[in-house]
């Protein structure tokens, strides 16, 4: 894919996360291909494109937009779930009061996240530098 919609930046250290962009890229798949997914774990990652250092991507899930947007958080995981034809997964976001509500708690969640994932069954079976999710709840294995 030469120009994908949104490029997610995604920490592939994290079991969830890992577990997320994969369903999120087999979902795509089924719409066309118009999501883009980058490892931001990997060595030579260069964050520069977004405007933001490590600490910022580390604390939230960032996205680009073609038109050169960037999106943070619940913004990112709205477009990227809208975008795989899965929107209706987070139509609370949509709403103002919830919106609020569960942009606290994903923040929460993602500074949280090795450990949420411990939590939520999220095993991360790693070799050298590549990850791969280990649920148990996950039928399909396969990386972004």
């Amino acid at each position: 894919m030469s120009d994908p919609a949104l490029t997610l930046y995604y920490d592939g250290k994290c079991p969830f996360c890992l577990a997320e962009m994969t369903r999120l890229a087999r979902w795509d798949r089924e719409q066309g291909s118009v999501l883009a997914f980058v490892d931001i774990a990997q060595p030579g990652f260069d964050p520069s494109p977004l405007k933001a250092g490590m600490a910022e991507l580390n604390a939230q899930l960032y996205a680009l937009r073609r038109d050169g947007r960037v999106l943070v958080g619940v913004d990112s995981m709205l477009a990227a779930y809208t975008l795989a034809g899965r929107g209706y997964l987070v139509w609370p976001l949509r709403a103002p009061l919830l919106r609020s509500v569960l942009s606290f708690f994903y923040r929460v969640f993602a500074r949280h996240r090795y450990t949420m994932s411990r939590l939520l069954g999220y095993k991360p079976a790693c070799g050298t530098d590549v990850c791969t999710p280990g649920n148990p709840f996950l039928t399909k294995r396969s990386k972004p």
